[in-house]
């Protein structure tokens, strides 16, 4: 199936120190345009966590009917 993502929020803060607001408004960008490929919802977080490397706190989104 395939997913947009509306909304979402990571968890910016590490122990290795945080990125700039420029880096992360990228990262939320990058996952706002990008049409994501994924079984359910669990495996729509698990592939928006290894593509950006951050968790997830909250995420919105709709499925793509064809």
């Amino acid at each position: 199936m395939q997913f947009k993502v509306t909304e979402v929020e990571f968890d910016f803060e590490d122990e290795f120190g945080e990125l700039t607001e420029h880096d992360r408004n990228d990262v939320i960008a990058e996952t706002l345009e990008t049409t994501w490929e994924a079984v359910d919802e669990l495996d729509l977080i698990e592939e928006i966590t290894v593509a950006s490397g951050w968790c997830i706190k909250s995420i919105d989104y709709y499925h793509i009917l064809r």
